[in-house]
């Protein structure tokens, strides 16, 4: 993967601005480089619910030319509204993915490469006022930054979505793959209180396998919160690698399907509805 420090720039003098733009540059890289690679049947493959790999990356593409400031393409007749629509995101989307469904792959291969490299110069000419600034975000309002930071998230995300659709595993450490799985840990006090439902004076653990090796845990004590340690053995955990948390976590795959790659432990129906709820990704 590429190096995500800017040429000759130290790690310990960039910025929070200099750290972002190097991720989201870096995992462009790593997808270019990904897409160079593909054969057309790959290009076909699906991806996700509706998609197959030219429209992730023609995802990518539009969401990346909306934010240099360019016109969505026009709302979709109601006829070509699909099932895997379930959001007003969702719908905006999708007019990018069927505009640019006609593209050859190589030309939307271009226009990958072209957004981006527009998008960083972007970025790169900010100052720190427009990087602090308040915007709108997928996880609500915040600021500009906050913005990338989802950002970065998100294209490693799809990704890996490509890689899974044409059996080409890659990037799932490093600094990329560490930022992405902290967007899914600032996530996890929602998951386990709301959706896994662990109940209050309870506590899980997840264990990272590798590639990213980690112990993840969170208290339940008046409200589901990650914490550094815990005072004893967890009421329930769960065993699996990185990659296959942030696929559950992004919700990707079929987490019974997926449940025999999963050890559980402690409180077996705990651990079991754990293992099974982890997804939070709209």
């Amino acid at each position: 993967m590429p190096d995500p420090h800017p040429p000759g720039t130290p790690a310990g003098a960039l910025t929070e601005q200099d750290r972002l733009i190097a991720l989201l540059r870096a995992t462009w890289s790593s997808t270019a480089a990904l897409l160079a690679q593909l054969s057309d049947d790959e290009w076909s493959r699906p991806a996700l619910p509706g998609w197959d790999v030219h429209d992730v990356v023609a995802h990518l593409v539009g969401t990346e030319r909306m934010l240099t400031g360019a016109t969505s393409p026009p709302d979709l007749p109601a006829d070509q509204a699909s099932g895997h629509l379930h959001n007003d995101i969702g719908r905006v989307n999708e007019r990018w993915v069927v505009a640019l469904r006609e593209r050859t792959h190589a030309e939307l291969m271009a226009d990958f490469e072209d957004v981006t490299t527009e998008r960083l110069a972007a970025l790169e000419a900010m100052d720190a006022d427009g990087f602090d600034a308040p915007s709108w975000t997928p996880v609500g309002q915040a600021t500009y930054g906050r913005f990338m930071e989802v950002r970065v998230f998100d294209c490693w995300m799809h990704e890996q979505d490509v890689r899974a659709a044409v059996g080409r595993p890659g990037d799932e450490d490093g600094p990329v793959a560490e930022q992405s799985l902290a967007e899914v840990v600032g996530s996890l006090g929602y998951v386990v209180g709301k959706r896994v439902g662990v109940p209050d004076g309870s506590s899980v653990t997840i264990h990272l396998t590798g590639p990213i090796h980690r112990d993840l845990h969170v208290l339940v004590d008046g409200r589901a919160r990650v914490v550094e340690s815990l005072d004893g053995p967890a009421t329930a955990s769960v065993s699996l690698s990185s990659t296959l948390f942030t696929r559950l976590a992004g919700g990707r795959v079929d987490p019974e399907v997926e449940l025999a790659r999963v050890e559980l432990g402690g409180d077996p129906d705990l651990a079991r509805r754990l293992a099974t709820h982890l997804a939070f990704t709209i």
